[in-house]
């Protein structure tokens, strides 16, 4: 095969076919452990075996129920499927349940096929045609038709051999899994063995997990640490995707028995649990149910078999065979992927009638879709970047977190997209259509160019409303976007437009290249008058108020002036109060060092017979001169610097 792999084969066919003998032939494992199982001689719980035909080629084998019983147990181990191997007995041929398992399976999109015709000894030649066409019927129009049918009999070894050449042959062309994506293992069993305590098992979907290690119990919650690890019985430091793991775990979750099948064990803080699912549904053709808004259903994903409503963003029914967007409206939570496969039966009489895709695995609540939704949906239909691209969309100006990317994207690393971005750090895509990061968020680029036009705008018309001011503050910018919009968004696409010289920032204030604050014929003539009143005021300025009456306006109309004359260094606001005119501070300062430069020790007095001011104005001066370091306070005194800073 070119490459180690570790893959997940899973048994399918009608009860009673032989599957569990077939396995035990490859294996040498007897994987129906119940006591029950044993007496009645049916699989009841998933069953598990080692398999190596080859050294570069290792399967974990998981052995599911054939009895429709069971078909939930069934469901559990075909999730995490990567090939399977479908078994049709040759003396009965193609069954109810052989159909069922067929349509589950194809339904979690398990990727490879290879057929099993089982006691083949049994049957003539002319029979066995006859069943291998009718295996070949049931193939056909589904993506298994080119699969190989092997006929066998566990007391013939070439049969076996065959066998063995068709799933290595099969494997080398199933999905290979990724350690180096998210951990996540759903557990489909839990149970106490003495000295070692809880031990939960399951198969490891993606990522790896070391002994150690501290894990995630969800939906429920709760950490628990990993006292070791077996694969197949075998002890091990650390377990990768498509093993077959068992998980010895430790702490206050599961002494409270706060672990159950169903659960999933995760480490990273990306997964979440959801009582909403926004899904693409394919109705199973030829079962004669539809689907209906509201209809109670039964939802496998993973291990758990939760009940929900069908929320349908269509209209009327959907018909078998027919595709369709929906939400479903969960009855306890969920944890899932974008990306992740499930299977839906119906809540009485109890029969597969769906199956989809998640979509969306921690929604807002949709009653219906906009044409942009509809489209971003579609996007994250098709996966890897148009998935991450999608998912940002449906975000909207909320952003989507990029830590959370590989579970609300579904981004599996090494294949180009970012399941691994936790470990190895995001990096945004280029193109038109990628997302684009601020601040640790995934935005549209859509609400990024529509962000940036409602800034502009902002802007101008801060120039047009307050022509005297530098610019707009950055902080009011802010407001220029919907309340839902992340708090990061508009200060980083304000550094963007920075950066692309749409947009100059200047400490705290932002304004349009080129523009600069003018005053009109009749401001200027006001600014004249008021530098002749501060002036004419020397150290006895006046306040905003005062200056107002001054000059026969109001505070408000006179505030943009002061603005603009401050910001151009010919007035100064002093303590918060009071208005100079910066020529008077730069004289009052000259005399305070002519008069007092290097002397230590001084207090207010002392300043008071240079400066002859009342202590209203006197106060907020040293404020000023310790700010400009005409003068330093310490211990209650003041010293002076011996010449002008």
């Amino acid at each position: 095969m070119g490459r180690a792999t570790n893959l997940i084969l899973g048994t399918a066919g009608h009860i009673d076919h032989g599957k569990t003998a077939l396995v035990h032939a490859l294996t040498g494992v007897d994987t129906d452990r119940l006591v029950e199982e044993k007496t009645r001689g049916i699989t009841i719980e998933l069953g598990f075996a080692p398999y190596a035909p080859t050294k570069d080629c290792a399967f974990g084998i998981v052995d599911v129920p054939g009895h429709e019983g069971f078909v939930r147990a069934m469901v559990a181990g075909a999730t995490g499927m990567d090939l399977v191997l479908l078994v049709v007995a040759a003396d009965e041929g193609v069954m109810p349940q052989t159909r069922e398992h067929m349509a589950i399976v194809r339904l979690l999109g398990v990727g490879a096929m290879v057929v099993a015709i089982t006691k083949a000894d049994l049957v003539d030649d002319e029979w066995l045609e006859l069943v291998r066409e009718d295996v070949q019927d049931l193939l056909e129009d589904t993506p298994y038709r080119d699969a190989e049918v092997i006929p066998t009999s566990i007391r013939d070894p070439a049969s076996l051999a065959a066998l063995s050449e068709a799933l290595v042959r099969c494997g080398s062309r199933a999905r290979v899994r990724t350690a180096e994506d998210l951990f996540r293992l759903p557990v489909d069993r839990v149970f106490a063995v003495e000295g070692t305590g809880t031990v939960v098992t399951g198969t490891l979907w993606s990522g790896r997990l070391a002994r150690g290690e501290v894990v995630r119990v969800l939906p429920r919650g709760g950490d628990a640490r990993v006292r070791a690890l077996q694969v197949h019985g075998e002890q091990m430091t650390e377990a990768v995707a498509g093993q077959r793991t068992a998980v010895a775990l430790t702490g206050a979750t599961v002494r409270r028995g706060l672990v159950a099948r169903g659960d999933v064990l995760v480490t990273d803080p990306g997964w979440r649990p959801s009582m909403m699912l926004t899904v693409e549904l394919l109705a199973m053709a030829g079962t004669g149910w539809k689907l209906e808004p509201g209809q109670r259903v039964r939802v496998h994903l993973g291990t758990v078999e939760i009940m929900a409503r069908l929320a349908l963003f269509d209209a009327g029914q959907v018909a078998p065979g027919s595709p369709a967007l929906a939400q479903l409206r969960l009855e306890s939570a969920v944890v899932a992927r974008s990306g992740d496969r499930f299977v839906v039966r119906s809540y009485s009489p109890v029969t597969t009638i769906a199956g989809g895709v998640v979509l969306e695995p921690a929604p807002p609540k949709r009653k219906r879709l906009t044409k942009d939704e509809r489209a971003a949906l579609k996007r994250v239909t098709r996966g890897g970047d148009a998935a991450l691209a999608g998912a940002a969309a449906l975000a909207g100006w909320a952003g989507l977190d990029a830590a959370s990317a590989g579970v609300l994207a579904g981004w599996t690393a090494g294949s180009g997209q970012a399941g691994g971005s936790q470990r190895a750090g995001f990096r945004a895509r280029s193109g038109r259509t990628a997302p684009v990061l601020i601040e640790g968020t995934l935005f549209d680029p859509a609400i990024v160019s529509a962000g940036e036009a409602r800034i502009l705008a902002a802007v101008e018309r801060h120039h047009r409303d307050h022509s005297l001011e530098a610019g707009a503050p950055l902080a009011g910018l802010r407001t220029s976007l919907p309340r839902r919009a992340h708090p990061a968004l508009a200060d980083g696409i304000a550094a963007r437009l920075a950066r692309d010289g749409a947009l100059v920032t200047e400490g705290r204030l932002a304004r349009l290249p080129g523009f600069e604050a003018v005053l009109s014929s009749g401001e200027e003539e006001l600014a004249v008058r008021l530098m002749e009143v501060l002036t004419g005021a020397g150290l006895q300025a006046p306040t905003e108020a005062e200056l107002a009456a001054d000059l026969a306006t109001t505070p408000a109309a006179l505030r943009p002036l002061l603005g603009f004359l401050a910001g151009r260094g010919r007035i100064r606001l002093v303590g918060d109060t009071f208005w100079f005119a910066e020529r008077v501070l730069d004289q009052a300062a000259r005399r305070v060092v002519e008069a007092l430069g290097g002397r230590e020790g001084l207090g207010p007095a002392d300043f008071r017979r240079i400066l002859p001011v009342t202590r209203k104005h006197l106060i907020p001066l040293l404020g000023h001169f310790d700010a400009t370091g005409v003068t330093d306070r310490a211990d209650g005194a003041r010293s002076v610097a011996t010449s002008l800073p």
